[in-house]
């Protein structure tokens, strides 16, 4: 039998998955990290804490399966975009990583308009506008705010790679999470000569870029001993997380759009051509699957904001008492389901960490709007959902606006297992709503990469819908769709208010 590992190098936590050629999750593991956040706006992490979680699981893995490590024909690698790892020449790591979620580089974002000209100009150069998570303001950070660690930097890789890396010993990159650097040309899908030069970074600290499917190396001796797997294994390119999220949800051709409510929440859309947007609003990058495309937009903190209210919030004590056979998300979600859509006039902003899509504004601030005596628990959890859900309605939108549409919306990621939260956003996006066979995402997006690099597929689209089935469907409801359009209205003239009062209090 042939088995495929799929690895997914999150935020919180890796996974790593083992399938069989027809797709079936044979064993998994997971293992969490913390994020540190050494000054307000900044998110790092010690990339080493990646590898040891890699180790952790993929050892764990191997031992629930109890299979030969001789028929695992390949791995693929997913995780989180963005990130910067930077090594020495002894492949080293000099600082921690700074994330996708880093706020700082709001200055070199303004620097790399005014080397190419504007932010329009630049736009035409890279199909994206230059953000704060992005890598390449991150690298121009390094080399402005700490020379000394820049000038000991021999290589630059994103999270996924930097455990490719570990495994292989091999520097290597695939076109997907590529694409978040800026650094790329997205139609040629390679590095881009005039952005890299007009920034002055030396092409030789980027690794080599591949298809994602492309096996670009092979366990080593030294991580075969370390991990138990067999030296030699190939692994593919694989892909940022998501690409690979909407390639392990079937999100491989055109008419067809994906809603991911994980940390972050992304609207996600294939196309088979490059899709340039003149404003930036939405991402353009390359696709996991070789010669396509795609479009996302991106709410920072979605199933994230969920996260934060039940940590530091959570649960009423009737609802408690009320469902003592419940706890954690089930238990919030039963509170959430007691207060009616709408909230009553509550409304939340889920700008937690600053947004993207389709503010691009590290400034801007979670709200609550509308509060007043009849607000309880019930209403601040259910108003959390509805304001991520509004957020990813904006890069709905923003997407018909460019053509594409969708007949329903994918749903997948920790949100989607809310029924709850499918009904709101089939309400919200008065669309069908559905989910999926398979609820791994990236990791089981890498594997099936890695599958058909290893030719046990004969490609990624053909894999993709001879595993993933449709599972649930979720149908609007009329009458709630004529309510959240209308406090979505409200929703969506609160940024203009409040823009100019969010610059000021991140000021003070």
């Amino acid at each position: 039998m042939e088995y495929l590992i799929g690895f997914d190098i999150g935020t919180s936590s890796t996974r790593c998955i083992l399938i069989d050629r027809n797709g079936k999750l044979i064993s998994s593991a997971t293992k969490e990290y913390p994020m540190d956040t050494p000054k307000p706006g900044w998110a790092e992490q010690d990339p080493d804490s990646w590898w040891e979680a890699a180790v952790d699981t993929v050892k764990e893995v191997l031992s629930l399966s109890n299979i030969d490590p001789g028929d695992i024909s390949a791995i693929g690698l997913s995780g989180q975009m963005h990130g910067s790892v930077f090594l020495d020449k002894d492949g080293k790591v000099i600082r921690p990583a700074l994330l996708w979620c880093d706020q700082r580089t709001k200055d070199q974002c303004e620097d790399i308009y005014r080397t190419f000209g504007g932010e329009e100009e630049f736009i035409k150069l890279s199909f994206n506008r230059a953000l704060t998570g992005f890598t390449a303001p991150k690298i121009l950070w390094l080399r402005q705010i700490e020379p000394e660690n820049y000038r000991r930097v021999a290589k630059i890789l994103l999270p996924k790679d930097y455990i490719r890396y570990r495994l292989s010993g091999t520097y290597a990159t695939e076109v997907s999470d590529a694409s978040g650097t800026i650094l790329m040309d997205i139609e040629k899908r390679t590095w881009s000569d005039a952005i890299i030069g007009g920034l002055s970074i030396d092409r030789d600290l980027l690794p080599p870029v591949y298809e994602s499917e492309y096996i670009s190396s092979r366990v080593s001796e030294e991580a075969s001993l370390l991990t138990g797997l067999r030296q030699g294994t190939p692994i593919a390119g694989g892909a940022g997380d998501q690409a690979g999220g909407a390639v392990g949800s079937g999100i491989v051709y055109e008419g067809i759009i994906s809603d991911y409510l994980g940390t972050s929440g992304v609207v996600f859309a294939h196309s088979d051509s490059p899709v340039y947007d003149p404003r930036g609003r939405l991402h353009s990058f390359c696709h996991a699957v070789r010669g396509a495309w795609h479009l996302m937009g991106v709410t920072l903190a979605a199933a994230g904001s969920y996260k934060w209210y039940h940590d530091n919030f959570g649960v009423s004590d009737t609802i408690k008492d009320k469902y003592s056979e419940l706890s954690g998300y089930e238990l919030l979600n039963k509170q959430a389901e007691e207060a009616p859509p709408g909230s009553e006039g509550l409304i939340f902003l889920p700008y937690l960490s600053g947004e993207r899509t389709p503010y691009a504004d590290p400034d801007a601030r979670g709200v609550f709007f509308g509060l007043s005596y009849l607000h309880d628990q019930r209403h601040f959890s259910r108003a959390v959902m509805e304001g991520v859900s509004f957020s990813q309605y904006d890069c709905l939108k923003l997407m018909k606006e460019l053509g594409i549409t969708s007949e329903k919306i994918v749903l997948f990621g920790g949100g989607s297992k809310s029924g709850l939260w499918r009904q709101i956003t089939a309400d919200i996006f008065n669309t069908r709503v559905v989910t999926l066979n398979v609820s791994e995402g990236p990791s089981y997006g890498a594997a099936i990469i890695a599958g058909a690099g290893a030719g046990i597929y004969e490609d990624v689209r053909k894999a993709a819908r001879m595993i993933i089935s449709e599972v649930t469907l979720t149908k609007p409801e009329n009458k709630n769709v004529e309510k959240y359009n209308k406090y979505y209205q409200v929703y969506r003239s609160l940024y203009g208010s409040l823009k100019q009062e969010f610059k000021k209090i991140s000021g003070v």
